[in-house]
């Protein structure tokens, strides 16, 4: 089997297994995990944060971005191009400035102000399953993975314990992220960490 099949395979587990944790688990989760994230010295101190917007199977980022937003940061979330594979860092100034686009995921409005990446000092990475050690399995559209490869700033990636697994099948080009939050807390470089 290739590394492309075993991904295929893997995503296909985890779909179904996410399909089947309880809400009340998933609520929790999600305050815990924004929670942590939130209390992050590199989120604290970073003035241009970038975040994608939760779909309903993923982690609700809402707090994050509502957090942000409040708090003046520069905000920034992803809008997904008709290149595939290619989103752009588009700010924006409140929740209203998102409306439903590709794939039904909430994005900015294209009058949005385009970001560069390397203006971005926070960024926080979705993931359909990760180990703690920062491999990350996405949905395969490799938005995730350009971006991570242009990327210099910190970088969180969120996943819910339960929906953790070790082994990842890796490929050259993917590029593991330091930290990782679930609701347990933080991991750096695959060990339980504490923000300083």
């Amino acid at each position: 089997m290739t590394k492309i099949e075993e991904k295929q395979m893997l995503r296909m587990r985890i779909r179904q297994l996410e399909r089947e944790l309880p809400a009340p688990y998933k609520q929790k989760s999600d305050q815990a995990i924004c929670a942590h994230l939130l209390s992050l010295p590199d989120y604290l101190e970073a003035e241009t944060v970038f975040c994608f917007v939760g779909t309903v199977r993923e982690i609700n980022t809402r707090p994050v971005l509502e957090d942000a937003l409040s708090k003046g940061k520069r905000l920034c979330v992803p809008l997904c191009t008709s290149i595939p594979g290619i989103m752009e860092l588009r700010m924006i100034h409140s929740m209203e400035d998102l409306s439903a686009g590709a794939y039904g995921i909430l994005e900015p409005n294209q009058s949005c102000p385009l970001v560069a990446v390397d203006e971005v000092d926070f960024a926080v990475l979705p993931s359909l399953t990760c180990n703690h050690a920062g491999h990350r399995l996405g949905q395969g559209g490799g938005y995730y993975d350009r971006f991570l490869a242009a990327f210099r700033g910190s970088a969180v990636l969120i996943c819910r314990e339960r929906l953790i697994r070790e082994e990842i099948p890796l490929e050259p080009l993917d590029v593991p992220v330091p930290w990782v939050v679930t609701e347990s807390g933080l991991y750096e470089d695959g060990v339980p960490a504490r923000p300083q």
